[in-house]
């Protein structure tokens, strides 16, 4: 069963229960007032006939008879000439009894005028109390009232006034009816109108759902739940659905990226690896060659092979090192002074090239948090660098901001084309195809790597004949 459906099966029949309940009470009041309406009515009227049977029971006092042979009844002309049961209203039934509850007065005279009186009302009125019943009359349902009239604390005669139920059962039937099929009405308009109001408060319920579906088949996470409603729970649910999707996207997008950069790194280290391999396998196929060749020209060949070898230890070496980085492998963070692995670094570079100069400008006292092993390999790279993609002097500066520590190491070099900056810290990125300078393009990803292991940040700046300058901040 759907929510729609059930929430519209609770909304009718709590309306369901409200309207009975209304309906019971408003036929319940309307009986129990019309009735008691009645019963003033009667009561009212049966005054006037108890004051003339009085004066008529001292006039004319009742004669005693044979309880078992009581007279016929008289009729009201012989009974009395009181003006009160001589001006009786059509609607009203009145009969006189006496003390035992025989018929002593009646319209016409009859015996069988008599109406019903039950055993325990004619007790109760034997005591001098009113006694109200309802009873047929002519096959027709009457309100009986019945009150006695007392003479020297003795009950003489009983003044019964009878209204017949029928107009007011009538009413309350009707009643009973409007109220019965207004309130089906009633429901039956209800039922449609909550289910369409349900169907309207959850139709971005369906639209979540049907992005839901959407976005798992087609696997699109750009994809948005459109909501323009107040921002209640629904509003809330669809704004939440939303931001999920976001996130979802983003991590998607950022899964897209990964992938396709094992993809690009996948091909390019078969790329980078292809070429020495290939060196490899062709110079030991000219050594099996038969006849052999030449002593000298198989030392060079045994020199080209040992140069393709150590350019694959250190590709692998430097894989192997971006491996661990990606693997989140923890670096040291502990304090260390900085001038003395700065100048050591300094010292080693000076190794590969004894014509370049390369200036410090650094603080005697400067430290930082990190580990000295991932910085001092940081260095060698970014000073590596600039021996190679420039000609002039390399400044390295040091300068403290609080409590960080800003490091510059600034070359003369062609700089690097804005196009190509974007790029810089790609894994085989070496800004040009045709470059003949060596490497395989992982070095500034290593530095990266290692300097955000640390909890900094690394950036380049350069203009195209203005150089470039590396920046860590540690």
């Amino acid at each position: 069963m759907s929510i729609r459906l059930r929430l519209t099966l609770l909304y009718s029949a709590i309306l369901t229960l409200t309207l009975t309940i209304f309906g019971v009470a408003l036929y319940s009041i309307q009986a129990r007032d019309t009735l008691n309406s009645l019963k003033r009515d009667m009561v009212l009227s049966s005054e006037k006939l108890v004051e003339a049977a009085l004066r008529t029971s001292e006039e004319h006092p009742s004669e005693e008879f044979d309880s078992d042979d009581p007279p016929p009844p008289k009729p009201f002309d012989e009974f009395s000439s009181e003006k009160a049961f001589q001006d009786l209203r059509e609607r009203e039934i009145v009969r006189v009894l006496d003390a035992d509850g025989y018929l002593v007065a009646s319209p016409f005279g009859r015996a069988e005028d008599a109406i019903p009186l039950s055993a325990e009302g004619l007790t109760a009125l034997q005591n001098q109390q009113d006694w109200w019943e309802e009873g047929p009359v002519s096959s027709e349902a009457m309100l009986i009232y019945n009150r006695p009239i007392a003479q020297n604390g003795q009950t003489v005669y009983i003044v019964q006034v009878a209204r017949p139920l029928t107009e007011r059962n009538r009413t309350l039937q009707s009643l009973a009816a409007t109220l019965g099929v207004a309130g089906l009405l009633t429901i039956l308009v209800a039922f449609g109108a909550g289910w369409a109001l349900s169907g309207l408060t959850l139709r971005p319920i369906h639209r979540i759902t049907h992005t839901a579906q959407a976005i798992g088949e087609e696997r699109d996470f750009t994809r948005r739940v459109d909501y323009t409603g107040p921002q209640d729970e629904v509003g809330r649910l669809a704004n939440t659905f939303n931001q999920m999707l976001a996130r979802l996207q983003d991590a998607y997008q950022k899964v897209e990226h990964s992938l396709q950069m094992q993809r690009d790194f996948v091909a390019d280290v078969s790329h980078e690896l292809r070429t020495p391999l290939t060196t490899l396998r062709g110079n030991l196929g000219l050594l099996r060659r038969n006849p052999p060749s030449p002593p000298d020209e198989q030392a060079d060949i045994l020199a080209d092979m040992v140069d393709e070898s150590d350019r694959l230890i250190r590709l692998v070496n430097d894989l192997l090192l971006l491996a661990r980085a990606d693997a989140g492998r923890s670096l040291a963070r502990e304090p260390f002074a900085l001038q003395p692995v700065m100048e050591e670094s300094i010292r080693q570079a000076r190794l590969l090239d004894g014509q370049r100069p390369i200036s410090l400008e650094a603080s005697p006292g400067t430290s930082i948090l990190g580990d000295r092993d991932a910085f001092k390999q940081v260095m060698l790279i970014l000073l590596d660098n600039a021996l190679k993609h420039s000609e002039g002097d390399i400044r390295v500066v040091v300068n403290q901001n609080g409590a960080q520590v800003e490091i510059r190491v600034q070359d003369q070099g062609p700089g690097i084309s804005p196009d190509k900056l974007e790029r810089i810290f790609d894994r085989f990125f070496r800004g040009g195809e045709d470059s003949v300078i060596p490497g395989f393009g992982l070095g500034l990803p290593i530095a990266k790597a290692l300097v955000e292991g640390m909890g900094g940040t690394i950036a380049i700046e350069s203009e195209p004949g203005q150089g470039s300058s590396v920046i860590l901040r540690l």
